[in-house]
């Protein structure tokens, strides 16, 4: 077995829901379905979200207002991450991840079936 990569889970997440919360959940939901089939790969799976929300909740408006927590969490993250997995659908934030992994040369892939096996 190789070293298990950690591999950043990108897709819609707040893009097409007009900020409808259930809109946003039934996205994290489908962002969150992609996790167990990377583990069974041998990967450790990350949603920025997961990270970004916790943020979130712990900034005042004012520091929120400052950044977009959700990009600056997602590039950190990158700074950590061995690949990406790109999800369907319209999305600025994990069409920045993939410009971002792409410039530090890391693989992107678009289907589980081409994430190799840990």
């Amino acid at each position: 077995m190789t070293k298990p990569l950690l591999i950043l889970i990108a897709g819609p997440y707040r893009s097409g829901t007009d900020g409808d919360p259930e809109a946003i959940a039934r996205n994290l939901e489908r962002l969150e379905a992609a996790a167990a089939p990377l583990h069974r790969l041998g990967h450790v799976p990350m949603i920025g979200e997961w990270v970004a929300l916790p943020v979130l909740r712990g900034l005042d408006s004012a520091e929120a207002a400052d950044s977009d927590v959700m990009y600056d969490v997602a590039a950190r993250l990158l700074q950590h991450c061995d690949a990406v997995l790109r999800l369907p659908g319209d999305s600025t934030g994990a069409d920045n991840d993939v410009a971002i992994a792409r410039e530090r040369g890391l693989p992107v892939y678009f289907s589980i079936d081409e994430v190799p096996a840990g």
